[in-house]
């Protein structure tokens, strides 16, 4: 019989591509790891070196329909590769880090853009703006998927906002898990979002977000209304 006091909370995983699902630890973001969304946020990303903030692990949503968050009129999107580890380890140096990688995933990394402003204006932490409910919509893993190059992009009722290439990222992958597991010991089941291209912009109930990586499967959801509380 369990001592738990409260019934435990269910596990949270990823659909994998030909079958499977993937156990989530954590989930890890990068900051403004494209130069040109580094340059639209207001940053010098000659000198910027990579920060990197959490969302929790049920921030993720597989479903078709998100809804649009309370406390914010200004919603926007960020489309990003999103990486998925079978092992970890700390201090580790980037040639041995692609090791970790299981696969790959498109997500969205949803932020209330006004509360981000007011949080970074205050010098208080950025939680609220990034890390709420059904923030993090993400797609299918697949296994082996290339993660150094290839086209992102993100469209909003068909027509694209944001379009870049995943060898523009400022930091690789390998030289990202490098840094983070400077800071953190990483582990199987953890997720990197790795940043997004320039383009990021708001979004507004009935808007229909698709996600395409190359390589990946597609990523595609609607903004709807949120449920009565």
């Amino acid at each position: 019989m369990s001592d738990s006091v409260i019934a435990p909370p269910p596990m949270v995983t990823v659909p994998v591509v030909g079958g499977g699902h993937f156990p989530v630890r954590r989930v890890y973001c990068v900051g403004r790891n494209y130069a040109d969304h580094a340059r639209e946020m207001g940053a010098d990303p000659s000198r910027e070196p990579p920060f990197f903030f959490s969302k929790p692990r049920d921030a993720l949503t597989l479903s078709s329909e998100v809804p649009y968050p309370p406390a914010t009129s200004d919603l926007h999107h960020e489309v990003e590769l999103v990486l998925a580890l079978k092992a970890g380890g700390s201090n580790l140096s980037p040639d041995h880090t692609p090791d970790l990688i299981y696969g790959a995933a498109p997500g969205v990394d949803l932020t209330r853009r006004d509360l981000q402003a007011i949080a970074k204006k205050s010098g208080r932490p950025w939680d609220m703006a990034k890390g709420f409910d059904a923030s993090a919509p993400i797609g299918m893993i697949t296994r082996g998927a290339s993660v150094d190059a290839g086209s992102i992009s993100l469209s909003v009722n068909g027509q694209v906002r944001q379009s870049g290439d995943l060898d523009q990222m400022t930091w690789s992958a390998a030289e990202i898990l490098s840094h983070l597991s400077s800071l953190v010991t990483l582990e199987p089941g953890d997720l990197i979002f790795t940043g997004t291209p320039a383009g990021v912009g708001p979004l507004v109930v009935g808007d229909q977000v698709d996600v395409q990586i190359a390589g990946l499967t597609p990523l595609s959801f609607t903004l709807a209304d949120r449920s009565p509380q």
